[in-house]
């Protein structure tokens, strides 16, 4: 369990059977898992029958360095998969990105999830006239939720500026709503979360 950014511990097994058996009387937040060197595809197999990942929200600590393991195990559920030697910063921030409900991919698992043999996004048409640097630092201030009198006072424009910069937004992005303003920006890649 997380308890003000500290991390409890409320049980220990050693196995998946004794996993399984016991996590229903545990009750974690998050299960802990190290898959163990030589037998990781025997192990992943394991997790998959228990469904331990379907239930929980499992982070995996191990050698295995192929990214198509890395892949299957993400696909059975697992939150992350993080080596041995892992720093306890790293460590702690996983534990509180996976809690929050969110999935650890370090750096170089991104290829896993981008590999040039999956199916391509379809292609982002290219704006016929491109946002200018203000246009760009209005729609950015719009994903941040900011009222135009908000960015109006940040960018010391009035107020009236500002709704001819949304306007101009919604016309080159081809939206009619703040809302699908920032999601179009977003897949453009012109808003950075």
């Amino acid at each position: 369990m997380l308890n003000d950014g500290r991390a409890e511990v409320v049980g220990s097994v050693s196995d998946l059977d004794s996993a399984s058996s016991q996590l229903a009387e545990l009750e974690p937040e998050i299960v802990l898992m190290e898959a163990p060197a030589g037998a990781e595809e025997e192990w992943l197999d394991g997790l998959a029958d228990t469904e331990i990942a379907q239930d929980y929200a499992v982070m995996i600590l191990g050698e295995q360095e192929d990214a198509a393991w890395h892949a299957r195990a993400f696909r059975e559920g697992v939150r992350a998969v993080l080596p041995n030697d892992i720093l306890s910063e790293q460590l702690r921030a996983a534990l509180e990105a996976v809690a929050a409900g969110l999935v650890v991919v370090r750096p170089a698992e991104l290829s896993t999830f981008f590999s040039a043999s999956s199916n391509p996004s379809p292609q982002v048409e290219e704006l016929l006239e491109p946002l200018t640097p203000r246009e760009q630092e209005v729609l950015q201030m719009l994903s941040s939720g900011l009222a135009n009198k908000e960015i109006a006072a940040k960018l010391q424009i009035s107020d009236h500026t500002v709704k001819f910069h949304v306007a101009s937004i919604l016309g080159k992005l081809g939206v009619s709503t703040r809302t699908e303003a920032v999601t179009a920006g977003i897949r453009r890649g012109l808003v950075m979360l």
